[in-house]
C-alpha cells in the first residue's frame, strides 16, 4: 500500500494549508527548504479566503498529499481559459528534496489532463525565481515569455522586499500525460 494518499481539501484544511504554504515560501522556517522567497517577501504567501474561493468554485481542485495524518505537500488546480492553470504549490520544507514535489505535480498534471480533458497546464512564476525555473524545464515546461506584473499594494500575496518582481508564464503541453 502506497504510505502517500492524495485527497481533495475541504474549507476544514484552511488553517493547515495556510500554515503549509507559509512554512514553505515565507520567514525563517522557509529557509529549511529550497522553496523559500524570505529575500524577496514578507507577509501573506495565500489569503484564507482566496484560498476558500478555490476550494468552492467549480473545476478547481486543491490537492493535498499526506501520509498518515501528516500533511505534506499541496497545490491547486484550476480550469482557465482552456488549459489548466497550477499554483499555490507548496511541500514541507523538511519534506523538500525528497521527490513529493514530482508525485504532486505529476498528480496534478493527470487530474487536468484525465479528468478535465485538457491538453495544457499552465503557472506563473516569479521571474527572478531561476532556481524554481529551471526546476519546472526539466519537467518539460517552457518559458512562453509572457510576464505580468507583481500586485505590488495587495498584500494578499505578499510585502514585496524589492521592486523589481513581475511573474513569468511557464507551459507544459499534457498530450504525452499517460491517460
Amino acid at each position: 500500500m502506497d504510505p502517500h494518499a492524495f485527497r481533495a481539501a475541504t474549507a476544514a484544511d484552511v488553517p493547515a494549508l495556510v500554515a503549509l504554504v507559509t512554512s514553505a515560501y515565507r520567514g525563517d522556517a522557509s529557509r529549511q527548504g529550497w522553496t523559500t522567497e524570505a529575500d524577496l517577501l514578507d507577509g501573506n504567501r495565500i489569503d484564507p479566503d482566496v484560498l476558500r474561493h478555490d476550494i468552492e468554485r467549480p473545476r478547481s481542485r486543491v490537492v493535498l498529499l499526506e501520509r498518515g495524518a501528516a500533511l505534506l505537500a499541496c497545490a491547486h488546480v484550476a480550469e482557465a481559459a482552456g488549459a489548466g492553470y497550477f499554483g499555490m504549490f507548496a511541500v514541507r520544507p523538511d519534506a523538500q528534496g525528497s521527490g513529493i514535489g514530482r508525485i504532486v505535480l505529476a498528480e496534478c498534471e493527470r487530474i487536468v489532463h484525465e479528468d478535465w480533458g485538457l491538453s495544457s497546464m499552465r503557472m506563473t512564476v516569479i521571474d527572478v525565481r531561476e532556481e524554481l525555473i529551471a526546476w519546472y524545464l526539466r519537467r518539460g515546461y517552457r518559458r512562453t515569455g509572457i510576464l505580468s506584473p507583481f500586485p505590488y499594494g495587495d498584500e494578499r500575496f505578499g510585502i514585496p522586499r524589492r521592486d523589481d518582481l513581475r511573474f513569468e508564464v511557464l507551459e507544459k503541453p499534457l498530450a504525452g500525460v499517460p491517460a
